[in-house]
């Protein structure tokens, strides 16, 4: 079984996010980098499928030359090969990640054959656009189902569940076929010793894609408001009981 998971290199998750002074890009250099939660269950998603059914893993990524961490990072646990499109260090639109992803895809498939399953996380951490997996299923003509809690793979079809309020969605699509799944569907094992030095060894194949045009056009980039909190210490011991009682009444929550 042929199995590709698309990657991204994203943020910390809990970092503080800062602008560079033309509002243009995150200003990275003190942040942390990995890849998206979702993503990362991506990757051991796929690992274990082939654990049990036999094939290999790759992985692959549209980001700058650093995004090769994060590629290692997946062959240290499991995965058999990386390919990293180098992005120039330029963010990418959906549009132009989705062409690009898909261009690389087609020429490893006329080469080597198609992939069973392709794999993405839901969505990523940063942007979060829920889009480049559904772009590259329409590109491909392949079926596909998003927001997976749970898959199987037998007899020539991919198993996907979902949730749905209190319930579970379950889809069965023939295969090749793409899915993304969530955070949760597993939990990603950390890579050993042994994974860490087969990974740093291993070959990594970079391509330079063609940039799209036609997306939406960047202006600028916003950090949310932070919003500012305050705490007011009431008094201690049984001294603060009247105040406590005077604040309650404030809110509304008891009668004078």
């Amino acid at each position: 079984m042929e199995i590709l998971v698309c990657v991204k290199r994203v943020p910390a998750t809990g970092g503080q996010i800062n602008l560079t002074a033309d509002e243009q890009d995150i200003d990275t250099r003190f942040l942390g980098f990995t890849v998206s939660p979702h993503e990362e269950c991506a990757v051991e998603e796929a690992v274990r499928l082939v654990e049990a059914h036999g094939g290999s893993v790759t992985v692959m990524t549209l980001g700058p030359a650093e995004a090769e961490e994060q590629l290692r990072e997946a062959m240290a646990i499991g995965a058999g090969k990386a390919v990293l499109l180098d992005s120039g260090g330029r963010d990418w639109d959906p549009l132009a990640t989705a062409a690009a992803l898909t261009a690389a895809i087609r020429g490893r498939e006329a080469a080597d054959g198609p992939f069973d399953l392709i794999l993405f996380g839901n969505e990523s951490a940063d942007s979060g656009g829920f889009q480049v997996g559904i772009r590259i299923a329409v590109a491909l003509d392949r079926p596909c189902v998003i927001g997976v809690k749970a898959l199987e793979v037998a007899d020539g079809n991919v198993r996907a569940q979902r949730d749905a309020a209190a319930a579970r969605e379950v889809y069965e699509l023939p295969l090749p076929a793409v899915v993304a799944v969530k955070e949760g569907i597993n939990l990603p094992r950390y890579p050993s010793v042994p994974g860490r030095l087969r990974a740093k060894r291993a070959p990594l194949d970079v391509l330079t894609p063609d940039d799209v045009t036609g997306g939406p056009t960047k202006v600028r980039l916003e950090v949310p408001v932070r919003v500012a909190t305050t705490a007011e210490v009431l008094g201690e011991g049984p001294a603060a009981a009247p105040r406590v009682v005077e604040v309650l009444q404030q809110l509304g929550l008891v009668s004078s």
